[in-house]
């Protein structure tokens, strides 16, 4: 009973967050046919706002971090967010009647982090006495970046399959329809790693992708702290309130697409920071065996992978994929997956007095 109420209780502050209470607000607009709108060029301008300040943040971090300490969890933790992609593409992209858009849009937030979760582990390890390194905030960057590109190329490698088709090239240089090319024309290999590579210089170049990657080499490269903390910071949550009124007010005009299928999305935010903690536990053992990294810094790692992002994540995807329904992503994500990452701390930390005393 007591689990009970303690996940209620966790949902119900969810839901009182900025995040998930804007979107929901956006929502209320919708249904009652507000004519509330916001110009796209503002709405473009608010999306590199916010991109610019959450690379710049994890430029800054992860320029003041030892790189030599940084470089074996980093790695790990790229890894891990490239994989929870992977394994939500073979799972919950696969479903019937899941929109691939949607489902890749979904992991790409589940493998990206979560920094008010990562901030509770530490709170969480802060009361047990359990030390942690002091460069774990620069850890989020590598998971979270690898994560987006990874689901953002994906998406996007699927949308040119399905509007290619059957299209082939032949010898002479025409299109033809059909399964094979013609006259020793390319084959599949040759075309899919042609468009693997355009899909992939495309998104790098997407407003979305540049201003995030953009920010993170001026955190990396400069010394914008003064700007950072003069402009950005100030501005970031109120901008970001403002994204999601308009993806509430798009999620509510969408919202029919999820009827038949929220089951799905239920259960995957359900399980999905259970399994993804696990992956990111078991790449921190790893490099607690190879480097020493510490235990509360294995449970901070699984706790990143188990989280799903409510702050760089949106924006990004709703500049990089806006064919894809914040209902599903963001519902999911926010809604689902945040209280149950959550409520599995000490799940984590547990296993690490066990495993590592």
């Amino acid at each position: 009973m007591d689990i009970v109420v303690t996940i209620l209780s966790s949902l119900a502050e969810q839901l009182q967050k900025p995040t998930l209470a804007f979107l929901i607000a956006g929502m209320v607009l919708a249904a009652m046919g507000s004519k509330f709108e916001v110009p796209e060029p503002v709405y473009k301008f608010i999306v590199i706002l916010l991109l610019l300040k959450v690379g710049m943040g994890a430029g800054i971090a992860v320029r003041d971090a030892n790189f030599m300490e940084l470089f074996v969890p980093a790695l790990g933790a790229a890894v891990v967010g490239i994989a929870i992609v992977l394994l939500g593409s073979r799972t919950l992209a696969r479903r019937k009647g899941i929109s691939e858009v949607d489902a890749l849009a979904t992991v790409g937030l589940f493998g990206a982090v979560s920094a008010s979760t990562l901030a509770a582990g530490m709170a969480i390890l802060d009361d047990a006495g359990m030390f942690y390194e002091g460069f774990i905030g620069a850890l989020y960057p590598f998971m979270d970046i690898a994560a987006l590109v990874t689901a953002i190329v994906m998406a996007r490698m699927s949308a040119a399959r399905r509007a290619a088709g059957s299209v082939t090239v032949n010898a002479g240089g025409t299109m033809t329809a059909g399964g094979s090319s013609s006259m020793g024309g390319p084959g599949k290999g040759v075309i899919e790693e042609g468009l693997l590579r355009n899909i992939l210089v495309d998104t790098l170049r997407s407003p979305a992708i540049s201003a995030l990657l953009a920010g993170l080499a001026l955190g990396l490269l400069s010394d914008p702290k003064s700007v950072y903390g003069s402009f950005y910071e100030p501005l970031f949550r109120g901008l970001l309130s403002i994204l999601m009124l308009i993806m509430g007010m798009e999620a509510w005009a969408r919202v029919s697409e999820m009827r038949k299928v929220a089951h799905a999305y239920i259960l995957y935010g359900v399980t999905a920071p259970l399994i993804h903690g696990m992956i990111g536990f078991g790449v921190g053992l790893i490099a607690h065996e190879m480097t020493g990294f510490s235990a509360g810094g294995v449970v901070l790692l699984a706790v990143m992978a188990a989280s799903s992002s409510d702050i760089s994540g949106p924006p990004t995807m709703r500049g990089a994929l806006p064919d894809a329904n914040p209902s599903a992503y963001v519902g999911t994500s926010t809604g689902i997956g945040t209280p149950v990452a959550i409520l599995s701390i000490p799940l984590f930390v547990a296993l690490a007095e066990t495993f590592i005393g």
